[in-house]
């Protein structure tokens, strides 16, 4: 059962990609490179410092195993925000859409890259070859995402209708399915022990605060990095974790799903009030 939803956690992140392919255009993918300044605190915010953040709490925290692979294999598995601007209420939906891809296609480097140079630190860690990743990218990412954005360019109304509405039952079937993997799993949730769940949250608290402050001084930028670096790009993670022996790890990286829901949506709303007040305040 366990492999099951495994293979469900992979194609609800499926799912979600098309759902954002069904709300984007062609001409958003671009809209980081006419701002390069943000270009470049986007990726360092989600590909330096988010992990240096989880290398520093394995360091200095006394983490079971499990989690500290987790904790390891999440952090240097950054991708796209899975939750486009429709669903979020907040954010640049292009600048949302051009750094899912942007940093996707930058996974296929710089995954591998960091599992290389973890290794002889942390020995767990598997090794990941790039066309391994860019396999994965291609099959949960890349495919999905240009269906759906065709599906946009021949049937608009159709996108339009469908879009949110995909994507948030999509999003909410991921969580349902790393809840019932926790739950079929409950003895490896009891061993990860309440320090590895309060690295998983204080790991998701680090990456929101890098990810705001890195945003710049406009605030929907501000708020769609702080969630895309607490998200991670869970099609590659999961491939790393069953790579390694036993569930331990791919049970925590469901808790990750879990806790991180459960801390970006306090976020989300606080950045909803925020707007709403600017908006109210310029009108």
């Amino acid at each position: 059962m366990t492999i099951a939803l495994l293979v469900v956690l992979k194609i609800t992140v499926t799912i979600i990609i098309f759902g954002i392919g069904l709300d984007s255009t062609p001409h958003d993918a671009v809209r980081l490179f006419r701002h390069p300044a943000l270009l470049l605190r986007s990726l360092v915010a989600m590909y330096v410092l988010v992990p240096l953040a989880a290398v520093g709490l394995v360091i200095l925290l006394p983490l079971p195993a499990g989690a500290e692979a987790a904790l390891l294999v999440l952090a240097v598995s950054s991708g796209a925000p899975l939750l486009p601007r429709k669903l979020l209420g907040i954010g640049d939906g292009a600048y949302i859409f051009s750094l899912v891809v942007v940093s996707s296609v930058l996974a296929v480097i710089l995954v591998p890259l960091w599992l290389e140079m973890l290794s002889p630190l942390f020995p767990r860690l598997p090794r990941l070859a790039p066309e391994k990743t860019a396999l994965v990218l291609g099959e949960s990412f890349f495919l999905p995402l240009l269906a759906g954005m065709a599906v946009r360019r021949f049937f608009p109304k159709l996108a339009a209708w469908t879009g949110g509405r995909v994507v948030g039952l999509a999003g909410l079937a991921m969580t349902l399915a790393a809840v019932v993997l926790m739950a079929v799993n409950w003895h490896v949730v009891l061993e990860v022990r309440w320090q590895g769940i309060a690295a998983l949250a204080l790991l998701i608290l680090m990456a929101l605060v890098i990810g705001h402050l890195a945003g710049g001084p406009k605030e929907d930028d501000r708020s769609a990095l702080a969630v895309a670096c607490a998200t991670r790009h869970l099609g590659v993670a999961v491939v790393v974790a069953t790579a390694l022996p036993g569930v331990r790890t791919a049970v925590v990286i469901s808790i990750y799903v879990a806790v991180s829901v459960a801390l970006t949506l306090p976020y989300t709303r606080w950045r909803r009030l925020v707007a709403a007040r600017q908006e109210a305040t310029l009108n």
